[in-house]
């Protein structure tokens, strides 16, 4: 198959997924969403990128194994450790002034971020005064989220990756282990509400203090990255805080402007307070 042929399939199929489904992924990275079609391809035993549109349009229940390949459900508890440190030491002190807070987690997938502010602001304090939102585009990611549980052999990563992000507890003390799992404390969830949202087409929902989107905008094309930053800004109070992943920036969106960097390292920037 020419290598024409093969992305007026994939444009096909990206095309039929919006029309039907109302998922948009054509903004996306071409060469990611290239690579995770294939491996769907390979799953469903579809020889051809247009045999899989065929089973995505007829066979409802093919969408939900089909967004799990297109939407990347990558993430560990306090992944990135120094990141979470960054926000304890340049962040949580802004926040401490704010007497109620609103966290946004943009692309949250299973919910390993949120849970991991969660803690993050009950150790410094803030959670009583928080609530938190979880958005994704991912119906099963969002249920797994909900769930809060998750296998018990990514506990030793997890509570590692909580010490070095400068926890002040014990992990264990958020979770009981039961049949080979981990299941997260409820309490946890009680001030967190998970959602489908798209930072492709959907708008603004909520005036928050603090957007974390990590490791996100790196599978949009630059027009899509520039709609996401678009909505954090508005969604962003005066001097709010934006949080990104670790090969994200700002510095060639045409946001660049409206924000100030906190740290270069660690992909935190300050919403600037001007109007």
């Amino acid at each position: 198959m020419s290598e024409l042929t093969h992305d007026i399939e994939l444009s096909l199929l990206l095309e039929a997924i919006f029309r039907r489904y109302h998922y948009d992924f054509r903004g996306y990275s071409m060469a990611s969403v290239k690579r995770r079609v294939h491996q769907a391809k390979e799953h469903f035993r579809c020889p051809t990128i247009s045999s899989l549109q065929d089973r995505v349009l007829h066979d409802p229940s093919v969408l939900p194994k089909l967004l799990s390949y297109l939407t990347v459900q990558v993430s560990d508890l306090f992944r990135d450790p120094a990141y979470f440190r960054a926000l304890r030491e340049l962040v949580i002190p802004h926040l401490k002034t704010y007497p109620s807070l609103k966290v946004w987690v943009a692309g949250c997938s299973t919910g390993e971020e949120l849970y991991s502010l969660a803690i993050l602001f009950r150790e410094e304090g803030l959670e009583e005064r928080t609530m938190f939102y979880g958005t994704d585009i991912n119906p099963d990611a969002l249920q797994q989220a909900d769930a809060g549980v998750y296998s018990l052999n990514r506990i030793p990563q997890f509570t590692e990756n909580h010490r070095r992000a400068g926890g002040k507890s014990s992990l264990s003390d958020y979770y009981t282990a039961n049949y080979g799992a981990a299941v997260f404390d409820k309490s946890l969830r009680q001030r967190a509400v998970f959602s489908d949202h798209s930072l492709v087409s959907d708008e603004v929902f909520a005036e928050v203090q603090l957007v974390s989107c990590r490791n996100v905008l790196i599978y949009f094309d630059l027009e899509i990255q520039n709609r996401a930053l678009g909505l954090f800004q508005d969604s962003l109070v005066r001097k709010g805080f934006l949080g990104l992943g670790a090969k994200e920036s700002l510095r060639y969106s045409q946001y660049a402007e409206s924000f100030v960097e906190l740290s270069r390292e660690e992909r935190l920037y300050q919403k600037r307070g001007g109007a």
